[in-house]
Order: C-alpha cells, then structure tokens, then sequence
C-alpha cells in the first residue's frame, strides 16, 4: 500500500514556504527578460466564487510558464476598493465603508492564497488608500493644466428618493436599483475628462495592439464610433431659426420625409409652444427623463410626438414634419436627425409605426423597390434615384458630389464626428478620492496645491442614504482657508469615479512604495507595457479605453515612452452553472472553500482549465472536479510508488532511439508531449495541454506495469503499478517522463506537482525549475500511415518508417498490388509525394 492524496494536507505546506522564501517576489534584476503579467483587479465587494476565479488562474497558469522559462516575473494583485457598494453596505449595516472594505480585502486575500494563486504581495496596492489616491488627485490637477479636465453642467440620473446620481447601470426599469424610485433627469455641474481630445490617436494606435481579440478591437472602434459626414441646417417654417444635423449619408438627403429631434433638444419647447401637441409632447418627454440612455437606444418601441412644426429640407425646399422620439439621444450628433426611412432601419420601424411617408432615393443595381412593399429599410449601395440631377450615379459618387454640392451653396460643410463622448468623472458621494479643487469668492476656483496633497477623505461622516454626499455635512472639511488668498473657501464635495483608480494602476505596480512620485521612472521603464492582461471582456470598453487614454497623456506629458499599457489581452469565457452565471442573486456559486476542503486547489484549478476553451463560456460540474480529483490521484500513485526507480542522473543513462520497442515509445510519447504542451502554454489552450499530460500518465502506468506481460492493476486500488526492476535504460527513460510530468503539471496543479519535486529528491522549488525541452529525432514518430491515391481517390494505406525519403515512398506506391490494379492498362504521368503523408499517382 502507498501513501494517499491528501491534498489538504499538502497544500498549506506549499503555500506557507512559498511566502517563506518569497518565490513569487519579483527581482531587482533589470538585466533579465521581463514579464509583466497582470490578472484585472478585483473589487473587494465579499467572498469570490469560482467563476471569478477562473481569470486568476488563468493568469497564474501563464505567470508560473514564464517564470519557469527564465523570465522575470512580475504578478502583482491589488484592489480596486473605492466604489457605490461599500458606501451601501455602511447605508444598510451601519458599518464604516474603510472598515467593510479591508474586511472583504482580508477575506479574498485568504481566498486567492487558498487556490496557490501566484502574487507578490509586497507590490499589493488598495485605491482607498491615501499614499494611492493622493496621484489620483495629482494627475486630475496635471489634466486641468493641460484643459483636459473641466466642469460644465450635465444630465444625470437622479433619484429623487435617495437624493444622489445613479450611474446608468443603476437605473433598472427606469428606477432605482436601491429604492425602486422612478429616476429622473437633472442637471448637474459635473468634472469631466477631455477623452474626445484623444479620440484619432485612440481609434489609430488599434492598429498597435496585434495581439490583442479581434472582437475587443472592434468594440472599441464602434464605442469611438469615427464617421465622416455633412452637417447642415434644417430651417423651421414660420421662423428664423434653424436645427442643424448631421449625416453620414449625404447620398439620401432626396429621400427625407420627416425629422426627430431627441427629447431633451432645446428647442422642443419652441416649435411645441401654441400648439395642440404641447401636452403629448410634455408626456413623452417626462417618460424619457425617467430611462437611461442605454433603456432608450435599446427599446424596441418606436414611439414618436409630432411637435406641430415643419422643416424645410434645403436640398428640395420640401416642408417636412419635425418629431420627438426617445430613441434620439442629445449627446450624439446634434440631437437632432433627417429621418431617410427607406435607407435607415430604425426610421422605417418609426416611419411605419407612425404612418409617416417612406421615399427610396437609393436602388439596388438591376432593381427597383417599392416603398409600397418595402418590409426593412435598403442600407447597401446601390444607384441615385429620385435624387434630382443626381439621378442615375452610383450612390458612392453620389455621396461625394452631393455633399460637394452642399458645400458649394453653403447649404452644409463635410465634418468628421465621433460617438464617444467626454468622460464624466464626479460623484456625489463619499467613498471615493475628493476631488483637490477649492472654491473662493475672491479668487474663483483654485486648485489644491501638490505640497497639500493628498486631499483626505474624512471619516467622522454620517450615512443616511439621502441628502447628496455625506461630505456636505463635514463642515470640518468643506471649510477652508483659500490657498491663495487665505480668505474663506469651500472644498469641491464630488469624489472621483471608480474607473479612474483602475486606469493607472497597472502602472504604480512597478514601483507601490514611491512617496515622492506617482512612479519611478526606470522601473515603469522596465516592467512596462504590460506583457499580458488578463480579464473579463465586459471591461473590453470603458476600462481598457481609460486606461489607453491615461497612457497617451502620460506619454505626452513625457511620463512614459510607450503608447499603448498592455501588449496582449486575453478575456476569459464565463462560468455557468445549471444553465445561468454564477452569481450570489442566483444562488449557483461554487466557492473555493468548498472545492479546497472537499478536493484540494489543484483538483479545482485542473478542472477550470480543463473545462474548456478558456476564452469561451462553460458549465461546471461538480463531477468534472471529482474527475480532475482521480487524475491527481493516479498521478500521484504513479509517481509516489516508482519513487525507488527514479534515477537522478536520467539523462546519463538515457538510451539512445532504438534500445527497446517499450522504451523507444515512452521516450517518444515524453518528448511528444512536451513539444504539444509547450506548445499549447504559448497559445493558452490549457485545456487540451492538461489532456496530452493524462495520456502521459496512461502511457507512464502501462509502461510501470508492463503491459506487454500481465494487465495492469486497477488504479482505483490503492495499489501502486508494478513492472520488472533493473532495467537500466527503462528507468532512465520512466525518469525522463516522470520528471517531465511533474515540470509540465506545475502550472496547472502546482502543490501536487512541488510535492512530488521534493520526493524526487530535488531542493529547489519546482516553480524556479527549467521548462523541459523536446528533441525532435526523438519526438519523431518510429512508425506513420501513409495514404495512396490513384487520379485523387484512396486505393492503399501504407506503414513505413517515419522520415522515410520521397523516392523511396514513390517507389514502394508503384509497387503496391491494389496499385497496379488501378493503374493497368494507363500511363504513370506523374506522382504527387507528401512525406509522411500521402502519395497521389497521376495514371491516363
């Protein structure tokens, strides 16, 4: 009988001696290779459950590769700890948002070291901290020096019940996510970042990112959302005044029925004023106050109030109906939009719905639509129509020559604009970094000045849910002495929004403990751009473009030499169970304690990257987890019961290719599986890596148990495989794979794999340990199957020595009997040779 598996008893043991010795610390050694890895920080909002964890592990795995490929690893882990939830648990438990935070800190920390997760924890930085947020504070002051960050007034989502702004991802229905209150609009003065500044260089420097997924590049280039078009005025029938709109179909403007304006448009309350329509208009407007942008674009709904007004479309000198419909946005374009529903889906669905008049101005080459019998809108190009002198030219032509033409008679002028809009980066509320900004009578708005930063949040604060932010009533901190003048002045009370703490931090990483910079610039020099970020594809917007926007100012404030933070991205798949995402609302979360205390960390992390493909989706099961248990155990069977045959010195009395029949395929098999496992490691295909690895394990038992002889004993027993003793060279070789496994399943199972590191009778930590290499002559199949075709068509299968020579092959083909058959009585014009693979004979 051998020892068992116990994974909770190993496991501890490695991860108290990895913090011992430091082993993931990364070294002051800038003569290295680096490798920058870097796992999206976590927000410490409680217990994390396995779906979380399958970015950390992931992450791990791809850290632990380099280190053992010689690099210098860095692979830190922090925490994004400003943010709504923590204000609401002090709002719901009475407790203070610092202490809730490094509650949960504490707690994830314990987590994240119970899976063997690979940090340096002496880098660990937490936003909530002063020496942190203080360069938050810092660089907002460096953004208004440069006009990158101002304030001017804004709409909001605003609950009338709690008192404070929601962010769009709180309005639910049109209410509040916390109190259920119907969300309102409102203007407020709020801080904004100057990112529209940045919009080409953000859209260009894409082209940079070749190692990023091609759909997180194509998201972020619709969210810039660059387009070329014409901008013109429409006048208003019976006045003077005009709303302008923009385009990017110039080539339709023949084809405009009516025109909306959104909502909010300022001169809604104009063309209503006097007219029968007012009331609905007024209605309308009310319900779209009451819904976020995202609510509004997304519904299917094309509801609509005509104002009472008319337009004239100044290419026709056509009146046509001016309209108000939620489903124009202010923030986009002019707010105002030629409606072309014969050429645009969304006004089709509201042309019919309203039974307004639908114009093609746009055929398709060879065809002709009726407006009659349109069932969607034509959106491709095709041929002018109905389009005035314009009549007849291919509709790309004639986006250019209409636009030309609009420019001639001064009617519009050709413009390029962008969907993105600049960042809103004030809250009104407490858990967050003030923003360093003092208000005076006498000298107006005054920045703080550095020596007197960081600006500290207080914490004699009171937690009411209503009122605004509980800064307000801190009379200690709102009043102040000018730092100008030293008259009586008034702190700003908005704090900074979350996403700016995540879009630097990558880069305080390389250098935490610096109190007199935001970052020392060699280090940042060093260990910057990140070599590889791994993370959730729902930050694939906001966050990466944030943090792509901070790393161009930095770089034009002479800051960093790089453009762009990270080289590579991977964004990992979810985790489902029973059909949903994990998530504590749905009550399916498996935690890591469960899986630790019932199978060990090394059972629970095979299994997440065995599951599947990382970067798609997968469901889990609890019998997968047991399976990857029982591969460990044979693993560990294996290995721990030939511990007596392991030969240190393997590589001296490893046998040459041709020894024996058995030794011969377990050096192949061994050699196979490193060149397929390192080559998987290099393009993240952990799962299939983790299967070459189990059929070296299958290959390993049947070659201990001398299968040639007697079947191999049960696994299951308890029983450690047996097989004649004394065989120099097959010991050799059962070495070889055996220290080969152990290297390769580091990674994945890393307490398993330093355990059995040790009882090999190593001193070093398997982590620290070279990744094993191949050698191609002995990876080299001793046997293939060759194919044989006749004109295309298989007529013989061939065994033969691998490697074999072309000439050898066309001939052992000729000389096949099925061969011959097929080619009797014609002429051998040519013979098509893929070594190894196939041979074609070309007979007439």
């Amino acid at each position: 009988m051998i020892e068992r598996y116990e994974p909770q008893r190993i496991e501890p043991k490695w991860q108290r001696r990895w913090r011992a010795d430091m082993i993931f610390h990364a070294r002051d050694d800038r003569q290295s290779r680096k490798f920058y890895e870097l796992d999206m920080y976590p927000y410490p909002s409680g217990d994390l459950h396995m779906g979380h964890m399958r970015c950390y592990v992931i992450g791990d795995v791809i850290g632990r590769y380099q280190l053992m490929r010689g690099a210098n690893l860095l692979r830190p882990m922090g925490f994004d700890a400003f943010g709504m939830p923590a204000e609401q648990a002090a709002i719901v438990h009475g407790q203070h948002p610092h202490e809730w935070t490094h509650a949960c800190i504490a707690r994830m920390r314990q987590q994240f070291d119970m899976l063997g997760l690979a940090y340096d924890w002496g880098r660990e930085v937490v936003t909530c901290e002063p020496e942190y947020y203080r360069w938050d504070q810092w660089f907002f002051l460096k953004l208004l020096e440069r006009g990158l960050a101002y304030k001017k007034n804004a709409p909001v989502n605003w609950c009338p019940s709690c008192e404070v702004v929601l962010a769009n991802e709180e309005v639910v229905g049109g209410r509040c996510w916390r109190c259920d209150a119907t969300v309102t609009r409102r203007e407020l003065e709020q801080w904004f970042y100057r990112i529209t500044a940045y919009a080409d260089r953000l859209l260009e420097d894409l082209d940079l990112l070749t190692e990023w997924p091609e759909r997180v590049i194509t998201m972020q280039r619709n969210w810039i959302g660059r387009s070329e078009g014409v901008q013109f005025d429409m006048p208003v029938v019976g006045s003077d005044r005009a709303i302008p709109v923009y385009t990017t179909r110039p080539d339709t403007v023949y084809g405009i029925t009516y025109m909306v304006l959104a909502p909010e448009h300022p001169m809604v309350d104009e063309l209503c004023a006097g007219k029968p329509q007012a009331r609905d208009c007024d209605a309308l407007r009310r319900r779209a106050r009451e819904k976020s942008e995202l609510e509004r674009v997304a519904e299917t709904s094309r509801e609509g109030v005509f104002t009472g007004s008319h337009a004239i479309n100044p290419m026709t000198g056509e009146q046509v109906p001016i309209w108000i419909a939620e489903y124009v946005l202010m923030d986009y374009g002019t707010g105002a939009i030629m409606a072309v529903p014969a050429h645009d889906q969304r006004d089709f669905e509201f042309a019919r719905e309203n039974g307004l008049d639908i114009r093609v101005v746009i055929q398709p080459p060879g065809q002709t639509l009726s407006a009659a019998t349109m069932e969607a809108a034509y959106v491709e190009p095709g041929v002018q129509a109905n389009s005035g002198p314009f009549d007849g030219l291919p509709s790309a032509e004639g986006w250019v020559k209409i636009a030309e033409e609009m420019e001639r008679r001064g009617i519009g002028k050709r413009t390029v604009n962008y969907r993105i809009r600049d960042w809103l980066v004030s809250r009104q509320r407490y858990w967050g970094a003030p923003v360093p900004i003092i208000y005076c009578a006498q000298c107006g708005m005054v920045p703080v000045p550095e020596r007197d930063l960081p600006v500290i949040l207080p914490t004699d604060v009171k937690f009411t849910g209503r009122g605004g932010s509980p800064l307000d009533a801190v009379e200690s901190f709102v009043n102040v002495p000018c730092p100008t003048c030293g008259g009586p002045g008034r702190r700003d009370t908005d704090t900074l929004g979350t996403f700016t703490y995540s879009s630097w931090y990558y880069m305080r990483f390389a250098s935490p403990h610096d109190h007199e910079r935001i970052f020392t610039a060699d280090a940042v020099d060093y260990w910057l751009p990140v070599d590889q970020y791994v993370g959730g594809v729902e930050h694939a917007i906001l966050h990466l473009l944030y943090s792509r926007f901070y790393t161009k100012v930095m770089y034009d404030m002479g800051l960093v030499k790089f453009k762009e933070p990270f080289t590579r991205l991977f964004t990992q798949g979810m985790i489902y169970k029973d059909g949903a995402k994990m998530s504590k609302s749905r009550g399916n979360v498996v935690t890591p304690d469960d899986m630790c205390a019932r199978y060990g960390a090394d059972s629970a992390r095979t299994f997440i990257l065995f599951i599947g493909p990382p970067e798609l989706d997968a469901e889990w099961s609890d019998a997968g987890v047991e399976g990857a248990y029982r591969f460990l155990g044979r693993l560990w069977r294996l290995a721990v019961g030939n511990l007596d045959r392991f030969a240190p010195a393997w590589k001296d009395a490893a046998p040459a290719v041709g020894h024996s029949t058995a030794t011969d395929a377990l050096r192949r098999k061994t050699h196979q599986t490193i060149r397929k496992v390192t080559d998987d490691m290099e393009r993240t295909h952990y799962n299939t890596a983790i299967a070459a690895l189990m059929e070296l394990v299958n290959e390993m038992t049947d070659f201990v148990a001398g299968a040639a002889k007697e079947p191999a004993p049960s696994l299951c027993s308890g029983q450690a495989p047996s097989s004649p003793k004394g065989d120099a060279a097959a010991d050799a070789a059962l070495s070889e794979a055996l220290e080969s496994l152990v290297l390769m399943l580091s990674p994945f199972a890393p307490h398993i794999a330093e355990e059995i590191w040790q009882r090999l009778g190593k001193t070093d930590s398997v982590c620290l340990a070279q990744w094993p290499a191949w050698e191609d002559d002995i990876a080299r199949e001793a046997e293939v199957t060759v194919v044989v075709q006749v004109n295309g068509k298989v007529r013989d299968r061939m065994t033969v020595a691998a490697g074999i020579a072309g000439d050898r092959l066309k001939e052992l083909a000729l000389a096949s009997e099925r061969v011959k058959a097929f080619t009797a009585g014609k002429t051998v014009r040519n013979v098509i040779v893929v070594p190894d693979k196939l041979v074609n004979v070309v007979a007439r």
